[in-house]
């Protein structure tokens, strides 16, 4: 199980955000409260796209603390392994 951040630094308010994902929620939380992002900003949360956006220096604090370095693509690929896994589940 891991929690894995994305190289993206897509411009917001002044900062540069990535996206932080999980394994399954409670490690994508544990993280979020590790590294000292408020579990309000979470996005999609419950569904296969659940994440967070983190600023850099959150996204740095991430890495120290074991987060998994990924492109844009690989985390893409993430998402829809994850997304086609539920899709299976609910047939």
């Amino acid at each position: 199980m891991a929690v894995y951040v994305d190289c993206a630094r897509a411009p917001y308010r002044g900062m540069f955000m990535s996206h932080m994902v999980a394994d399954t929620s409670e490690e994508l939380l544990a993280m979020a409260d590790r590294i000292g992002v408020a579990r309000k900003w979470i996005q999609k949360a419950g569904t296969s796209h659940e994440h967070f956006d983190i600023c850099q220096s959150k996204r740095r604090l991430a890495l120290d603390a074991g987060a998994v370095d990924v492109t844009r693509y690989q985390l893409a690929q993430f998402l829809r392994e994850r997304r086609e896994k539920v899709n299976v589940c609910k047939a």
